[in-house]
C-alpha cells in the first residue's frame, strides 16, 4: 500500500452540531467547565506572568506614566473582549465540525460543505496548512517561555538564584517532555483544581492592590486606549505587539472545542477566567500607579511576582512554575492532536502513534513530534537565555493563526452561515482590523528573535505541502498502469492456482488492481480462495459512526472490494473492521489472513509536476513513514510486504 490515506469529502448535510452540548448536559456542566479551566486555559492564564512587563519594560520600552498605563490596560481588556470573546467563544466556536475544532477542522468543515468555489478551494486549503504550520511554531515557543518566565520569580525571591535560572528552566521542561509517553491521565486529573487555585490566586493578588489605587478600573474605559495612540501613535502601535501576548491561547479555546464543548468553555471563560486575568492586569497597573516614577521604573521589570509580599512570593513562584507545566502539557498534547489530524487528512505521512490510554481516545503520544519539539525547546531556551529576549520571538505565530481563522470564518459567515452582507461585512472587517493591526506590530519584531516561528512556520508548511502533492503525483501515476478489476478476475480466477485462507491487499484506491496484488501472481502464481481489495478512507469529520463504516462489494469469483471509512480523529483498526465484516464469507480469522502490503519507492524525475528538491523530499519522507502495518494494527506475523518503484 502506498504510503498515503485517502481523503473523501462526505455527503451529510452541513449541520449544527449538538454533541458538545449533550456531552455537557451528560457529564454535568461544572465537571467540564472545570477540566476546561485545566487544559484550555493554561496558555492565556499564564500571559499575566510576562505580557504587561513586555509592554514596558521588552524590547520597545514604554514609560510607566499613569496615562501609558490605562492605554495599556484599556487595550488588554478590550483585545481580550474582542479577539477572545466576541471572536472566538461568541462567533468561531460556532463552526465546529461535528462538534470539533481547530483550523483543520475547520478547512475540513468548509471544503465538505462544497460552498465555495473551486477556484478558490486551493488557496483555502493553502491558508488552513498554514495556520497548522504556525502552530508548531507557537507550540515550541509556549513551554520555553512560560516555564522560563516563572523560573524567573526565584530571581526576584532571591538574586542568588539567578544563576540557576537557566539550568533548573531546561530540568523542568526535559521531564516535562520525558514523561509524556506514560500519558498524563491520572496527573490530569489534578490539573483542573490546580488551575482554579492558580486563577483564584491571580484574582486575590490583583484585587489587594486595586484597593489601594481603585482608579485603576477607568481603564476599562475604550477612550483610553483612543487616546493611547493619538498621544503616540508609534509607540502605541510597538505596544500592540507586547499586548497580544495577553491573548496568546485564544485559538486554544477552538482547537479543545472537542474534548468540552462550546457552552463549557465559554461558561469558564466569562464567569471565572475573564475576570481573575483583568483582575490581575488591573492589579498590576494599580501598582504601578501608586508607586513614584522612580519606583515605577524598577517595578515594571516584574511586576507579577513583585505584587505578591515578600513572605509569599516563594510559593507563588511554584505556584506559577506548575501551571505553565500545565500549559505546556496543553500546547504538547496539541501538537500530537494536530499531528493526529495532519496525518488522516493527508497532510503529513505516517507516524507511529501510541495510546497512553485504555479509555480516553484522544490521550495519544508520537514520539517523533514529541522529541524534535523538546530539542527545539530546549534550543530555543538556550539561545535567548531569558523570557524577555523569547518574547521577541514570541506572538507572530499566534497572530499570523488568529488572521488565517478570521480569513476562514469569513467564508463561514458568508457561505454556510449566510449572513446578510450589511451586518457580516462590518463584523468580519473588525476583526480582520484588529488581526492585521496585531500582526504587523508583531512584524516589527522579526530581526529581535520573531524570524525563528516564521522559519519553523515556513519549513513546515514546505514538509506539508510537499507531502500533499507528492502524494496525489504518486497515486496518479500508479493509476497510468492499473488494471480493471473486472478484467483481471475474469482472466486471472481461472488460470491462477488456488490456496485455502484468505489475501488481504490494501490499497489507497477504491477502484483497479492493486500493485502487491499483480506483483503477488506474477512471483507466486496463486491466488487465495478469498481475496479481499482493502481501501481505509479518512472522511474529513471528526468521527463516523460504525453503521456508516463499511461498504463491502461483491467482485465475483472470491474477490471482494471492501471500503472502510473513518473519521480524523478516529483510529484506524483494519483487524477490527474485518472482524464486523460478516457478508463475505466465514468470519475472518487473523491466523488464517495474510496481508498484502505494497511498498513504493519513488525515483525522482524531470517530469512535470514538482521541483526536484522537493521530490527528492518526498522520497525522503516516504521512505521514513511508519508501516502501515503498525499504523493500521495489522498482526505482524501475518503481513508480507512486496516493493516496487514509481517515477514521479
Amino acid at each position: 500500500m502506498s504510503n498515503d490515506v485517502a481523503v473523501q469529502a462526505t455527503a451529510d448535510p452541513l449541520e449544527p452540531s449538538l454533541g458538545a452540548v449533550t456531552h455537557a448536559h451528560k457529564e454535568g456542566l461544572a465537571r467540564l467547565a472545570v477540566g476546561a479551566i485545566g487544559i484550555v486555559f493554561g496558555d492565556i492564564g499564564t500571559s499575566p506572568l510576562y505580557a504587561f512587563r513586555e509592554t514596558f519594560a521588552g524590547h520597545h520600552q514604554l514609560a510607566p506614566t499613569p496615562e501609558n498605563v490605562l492605554g495599556v490596560l484599556s487595550l488588554i481588556f478590550w483585545s481580550m473582549m474582542i479577539v477572545v470573546t466576541l471572536k472566538y467563544v461568541i462567533i468561531i466556536m460556532r463552526a465546529d465540525n461535528k462538534g470539533e475544532g481547530g483550523s483543520l477542522a475547520l478547512l475540513a468543515l468548509i471544503s465538505r460543505s462544497g460552498s465555495t468555489k473551486a477556484r478558490w478551494t486551493k488557496g483555502l486549503v493553502l491558508l488552513g496548512v498554514f495556520a497548522t504550520a504556525l502552530f508548531y511554531g507557537d507550540s515550541m515557543i509556549t513551554p520555553a517561555m512560560s516555564v522560563l518566565t516563572a523560573v524567573e520569580g526565584l530571581a526576584v525571591v532571591n538574586h542568588g538564584f539567578a544563576p540557576f535560572v537557566l539550568p533548573i528552566a531546561l530540568a523542568i521542561l526535559f521531564g516535562l517532555f520525558t514523561i509524556q509517553s506514560r500519558g498524563v491521565g491520572k496527573v490530569g486529573l489534578l490539573f483542573g483544581p490546580v488551575m482554579m487555585l492558580y486563577f483564584i490566586v491571580l484574582a486575590v493578588l490583583g484585587i489587594v492592590n486595586i484597593v489601594a489605587q481603585p482608579g485603576v478600573f477607568f481603564a476599562l474605559n475604550p477612550w483610553h486606549a483612543v487616546r493611547f495612540f493619538l498621544d503616540d501613535g508609534v509607540r502605541a502601535f510597538l505596544a500592540m505587539g507586547s499586548v497580544v501576548l495577553a491573548v496568546t491561547g485564544a485559538e486554544a479555546l477552538y482547537a479543545d472545542m472537542g474534548h468540552f464543548g462550546r457552552k463549557p468553555i465559554g461558561v469558564s471563560w466569562l464567569v471565572f477566567v475573564l475576570p481573575a486575568l483583568m483582575l490581575n492586569y488591573l492589579g498590576q497597573g494599580a501598582m504601578i500607579l501608586a508607586a513614584t516614577p522612580e519606583q515605577a521604573l524598577a517595578l515594571v521589570h516584574n511586576p507579577f511576582f513583585l505584587m505578591a509580599s515578600e513572605q509569599v512570593r516563594l510559593p507563588l513562584v511554584i505556584l506559577a512554575t506548575v501551571a505553565t507545566i500545565i500549559a505546556s502539557q496543553a500546547v504538547i498534547s496539541g501538537a500530537f492532536s494536530v499531528t493526529q489530524q495532519a496525518i488522516q487528512l493527508g497532510f503529513m505521512p505516517r507516524l507511529r502513534i501510541i495510546h497512553t490510554s485504555s479509555s480516553a481516545a484522544g490521550q495519544i503520544y508520537i514520539p517523533s513530534i514529541n522529541w524534535a519539539l523538546m530539542v527545539m525547546v530546549m534550543v530555543l531556551v538556550m539561545m535567548f537565555r531569558s523570557s524577555s529576549n523569547l518574547a521577541a520571538a514570541y506572538g507572530i505565530a499566534v497572530s499570523g493563526a488568529m488572521m488565517i481563522d478570521s480569513c476562514l470564518i469569513g467564508v463561514v459567515l458568508f457561505s454556510l452561515w449566510k449572513w446578510k452582507p450589511w451586518f457580516g461585512a462590518p463584523v468580519l472587517a473588525a476583526l480582520l482590523l484588529v488581526d492585521f493591526a496585531y500582526l504587523a506590530a508583531n512584524l516589527t519584531k522579526v530581526p529581535d528573535g520573531g524570524w525563528f516561528p516564521l522559519l519553523i512556520g515556513f519549513m513546515i508548511f514546505t514538509l506539508l505541502t510537499t507531502w500533499a502533492r507528492g502524494r496525489a503525483l504518486m497515486i496518479a501515476r500508479m493509476r497510468e498502469a492499473t488494471m480493471p478489476v473486472d478484467v483481471f478476475v475474469r482472466s486471472a480466477a481461472g488460470s491462477a492456482t488456488r490456496v485455502s485462507g484468505t489475501a488481504v491487499f490494501m490499497t489507497s484506491s477504491a477502484h483497479g488492481v492493486p500493485h502487491a496484488l499483480l506483483h503477488n501472481l506474477k512471483h507466486n502464481k496463486v491466488l487465495h480462495e478469498r481475496v479481499i481489495l482493502l481501501t481505509v478512507k479518512i472522511e474529513d469529520v471528526p468521527y463516523l459512526d460504525l453503521s456508516k463504516r463499511l461498504f463491502l462489494e461483491d467482485l465475483g469469483q472470491g474477490f471482494w472490494r471492501l471500503v472502510v471509512r473513518y473519521g480524523f480523529m478516529d483510529d484506524p483498526d483494519v483487524p477490527a473492521a474485518l472482524a464486523r465484516t460478516t457478508d463475505c464469507g466465514p468470519s475472518f480469522k487473523m491466523m488464517e489472513t495474510s496481508f498484502f502490503l505494497a511498498r513504493q519507492t519513488l525515483i525522482a524525475s524531470s517530469r512535470p509536476g514538482m521541483a526536484l528538491w522537493r521530490e527528492k523530499l518526498f522520497a525522503w519522507m516516504l521512505r521514513n513513514a511508519e508501516s502501515a502495518m503498525e499504523f493500521f494494527r495489522l498482526p505482524t506475523n501475518r503481513v508480507v510486504e512486496l516493493g516496487s518503484q514509481v517515477e514521479i
